[in-house]
């Protein structure tokens, strides 16, 4: 019993020291429909969320495997269904739905099914809403609205510009499916600003282009190599357009900080996590809202942090959507809206629905945005992954290690040159060693570990003319 009354004080300490600074988002009001079925891939009922405002009412706007549901939540402690649009592929097939207006147009789409792209006249609201059924896009996994530009952009495989001036007119203005003669060949989701491109591209890693010419787009730079890499799934620009925050979607990865200033520059500058003791803890989606970064984590929930400084996020709200058993899969929270007029914040639940949470208190969410921040950039960088051909085994032993580690590069071929660096969890480079003539077979370095290290995740970047590789190492005194 003594041992258990410790445990458990220690354990409460631990918490109370994660979330000091934080608080619990005080939930406004629920929805779900206990009629709809779970997808066959993730039983997840629901997928994304979207908000919407006009004369006088607000709208979450949330996506599940039949179609599409408005929610009024002008009274959010009420929230119902005022509207649905049903999908033109339902079932339990549908995995994703996603979401974006423009001029009082909401455009959906679904990345499985076949068919999928719908135009919603809301205009109307709260009387009516209207549906356009169009083949302009088959399937998609996300898209998005650069609003200050009238352009629609598609994702999930190639990248899909369309005109929208005409908002339930799109008009083609260009197709790409890959960049930098093949590296990049699938484009899983993207942010644009002033026709700049943000393009995460899952295990490739993130580069930036600019679309201006939108059949011809040019690549500006790339970010394959940096702390927790994973695969490269979703992201979002600081209001004033310093700093880009990204997330890749691996269990227990953390999210990045990257000071956009100089794209020729791209360097990861610090990590941070949703502060919970989890290791199956994953990030999702996220989205910037005047000084606060609004993330759902599939099993953590809702996080806010506070970017005011921001390469140094602090968490400031947080709720935990998913009441289930924390596992290596896709559960909870999918998506987060933090841009009505009322500050509140919407969050869909793969499972549970939506949530309305209570806005910060200095809320400046339906503000919107407006400026166009980014210009473009000419970088000379190299513009390939790399060739991860060369590599027949990179092993680092042993792994924990305390004061040196053996470093072992099992080549296919012979390297001119190779550079190691190792960083610790914000990319900061702490050591440098050169290698040249590595040979066929087996090369076996020495790494010594200096004394001053704390116990801890650290990384070995291995970089070439032909490659970027970053490997995992933990020290353990």
């Amino acid at each position: 019993m003594k041992r258990i009354l410790v445990f458990t004080t220690l354990f409460l300490l631990k918490t109370s020291c994660l979330f000091a600074q934080a608080e619990e988002a005080k939930v406004l009001g629920q929805w779900s429909d206990t009629t709809l079925v779970g997808s066959f891939a993730h039983n997840n009922i629901y997928n994304e969320i979207w908000g919407y405002a006009i004369n006088d009412h607000e709208y979450a706007i949330i996506g599940s495997t039949d179609g599409t549901h408005f929610i009024d939540v002008t009274d959010p402690t009420n929230p119902f269904e005022a509207f649905f649009v049903r999908g033109r592929s339902t079932g339990a097939a549908i995995i994703h739905r996603d979401y974006d207006d423009y001029q009082g147009y909401l455009y959906v789409v679904a990345d499985e099914g076949g068919t999928s792209f719908q135009i919603v006249d809301m205009n109307q609201l709260p009387d009516t809403i209207s549906v356009v059924d169009n083949n302009l896009i088959n399937q998609a996994h996300n898209i998005f609205v650069d609003k200050a530009n009238a352009r629609l952009y598609a994702m999930g495989g190639e990248v899909t510009t369309f005109d929208i001036s005409s908002p339930n007119n799109p008009v083609l203005m260009g197709r790409i499916s890959d960049f930098a003669n093949g590296d990049f060949r699938y484009f899983h989701d993207g942010y644009f600003e002033n026709n700049i491109a943000f393009l995460n591209t899952g295990n490739s890693g993130l580069i930036v282009a600019d679309f201006t010419d939108a059949a011809n787009p040019v690549l500006i730079n790339s970010l394959t190599d940096y702390p927790a890499r994973g695969y490269n799934h979703s992201g979002w620009i600081s209001t004033d357009c310093n700093t880009y925050y990204f997330a890749d979607e691996n269990h227990g990865r953390d999210l990045k900080v990257l000071d956009v200033n100089n794209l020729c520059d791209l360097e990861v500058g610090k990590t941070f996590d949703a502060q919970v003791e989890n290791v199956n803890s994953i990030a999702h989606n996220l989205i910037v809202a005047c000084d606060y970064l609004y993330t759902s984590y599939y099993y953590d929930g809702l996080r806010v942090y506070d970017i005011s400084d921001q390469q140094n996020p602090q968490l400031v709200r947080y709720y935990d959507t998913y009441p289930e058993v924390d596992r290596t899969r896709y559960e909870g929270a999918w998506g987060v809206f933090p841009f009505l007029p009322s500050g509140n914040i919407l969050i869909s639940d793969m499972q549970s629905g939506l949530f309305v949470f209570e806005g910060m208190a200095d809320n400046c969410a339906g503000q919107g945005r407006t400026n166009n921040c980014l210009e473009s950039q000419v970088c000379s960088v190299t513009t390939s992954t790399g060739d991860f051909g060369v590599f027949n085994e990179v092993q680092i032993s042993p792994n924990p290690a305390s004061d040196h580690a053996s470093l072992i590069v099992n080549l296919s071929e012979v390297l001119d040159d190779l550079s190691v660096s190792l960083m610790n969890v914000n990319g900061q480079a702490i050591d440098n060693w050169q290698y040249q003539n590595l040979q066929v077979g087996k090369n076996d370095f020495s790494i010594l570990l200096p004394n001053s290290l704390s116990e801890g995740v650290y990384f070995l970047s291995l970089r070439s003319e032909r490659f970027h590789l970053t490997k995992k190492l933990i020290i353990e005194r």
